[in-house]
């Protein structure tokens, strides 16, 4: 169907060299759980990366793809972060993805819970823990993806919507109006009878437009002028900015200049599952640290979509409100960025004073 459903939920990325490792360990960040485990040479156990205990000496630690691979060296698992569990709540999460994907109708909580042998209430948590939506809000977002999928096909906006998996019209327009940002009808028009609102405004780091339609922001970028914003949405009702939307944009031009602060600005951005689901880890990251993208694949319940998750970084529709410059190389490098590296190396060391 799409990018999300050729990836395969099994695959694992190789393990991180050990000074990610060690980094990884000193934050205690959960998105690498799984990915590895530490060993402590002087208790004999092994931890995985968020565990709470008191950290030992580097000079004391190895690491080691998993508990199995730290069982056969003679380690055994810590009790308090109980390391092994880990794998098993991750392949839960994966198989209930793919349930998801693979049901016409949307899998009740109670059923993908029992799929996967886990308590209803503590499978939310962990479903939203691992991709950065509830369950519900996967089907939702992988039915109005088959719809999107369905309207770029040309045929009727009914058919679509059938052929999306919808009962009826108006759950479709609902879904839609959340997801895709306007109405199936708009979106296979081009956007025709969505007004949007845009300015250009002045930064530090160079201009930026900044566009909205009555929902919420719906494009920020750095070097785009009208012209780009019409190719974007080539039947939209493009408006000049009226005081709502100069409010928005002096609140994007005050993150530009402290990316730290964070604002809740109302977004209208669509999206694939797993793009939503990508940008939702992003904008978890606490503003002056940084993830891999293997980290973010791994936030998602993917964690061998490393590529797919740099794809779907680069298609970020909202510069600074999502902040994708938070993302760097598994060796630390900057990487890529849709605005240039050095706005993404400016915006970091902002974030760190």
């Amino acid at each position: 169907m799409n990018q999300m459903t050729r990836l395969a939920p099994s695959s694992t990325p190789p393990m991180p060299d050990p000074d990610t490792c060690w980094q990884a360990f000193l934050r205690r960040d959960r998105t690498m759980d799984g990915r590895f485990v530490g060993c402590v040479s002087t208790t004999g156990i092994y931890c995985k990366p968020s565990c709470p205990a008191r950290h030992p000496r580097r000079d004391n630690m190895r690491f080691l793809p998993d508990g199995t691979a730290a069982r056969a060296a003679g380690y055994r698992a810590c009790l308090r972060c109980r390391p092994d569990e880990q794998g098993r709540d991750r392949q839960a999460v994966q198989a209930a993805v793919a349930l998801i994907e693979a049901a016409e109708d949307a899998p009740r909580l109670e059923a993908l819970a029992a799929h996967v042998g886990y308590a209803p209430h503590h499978f939310h948590r962990l479903f939203k823990r691992e991709t950065g939506l509830t369950p519900a809000a996967f089907a939702r977002a992988i039915r109005t993806e088959r719809l999107k999928d369905a309207l770029s096909e040309g045929g009727s906006v009914t058919a679509a919507i059938y052929e999306a998996g919808y009962n009826a019209p108006s759950r479709a327009y609902a879904d839609a109006a959340r997801h895709l940002g306007m109405t199936p009808s708009a979106w296979k028009d081009g956007g025709r009878g969505v007004r949007i609102r845009w300015c250009i405004i002045s930064t530090s780091l160079g201009p930026i437009l900044v566009a909205a339609t009555d929902k919420g922001l719906c494009r920020i970028s750095f070097d785009e002028g009208g012209a780009d914003l019409r190719s974007r949405f080539p039947h939209a009702d493009l408006q000049p900015a009226d005081a709502a939307l100069d409010a928005l944009a002096g609140a994007v031009a005050a993150l530009v200049e402290n990316p730290a602060a964070g604002a809740d600005l109302p977004v209208d951005v669509g999206g694939t599952a797993f793009q939503q689901a990508i940008w939702a880890a992003l904008r978890a990251i606490p503003p002056g640290e940084t993830r891999s993208y293997g980290d973010i694949a791994a936030a998602t319940g993917r964690p061998g979509a490393v590529r797919a998750a740099g794809t779907a970084c680069g298609s970020n529709h909202l510069a600074i409100v999502i902040p994708c410059h938070r993302v760097v190389r598994g060796d630390g490098g900057m990487g890529g960025y849709a605005w240039g590296v050095e706005r993404k190396r400016t915006l970091l060391a902002r974030e760190e004073q």
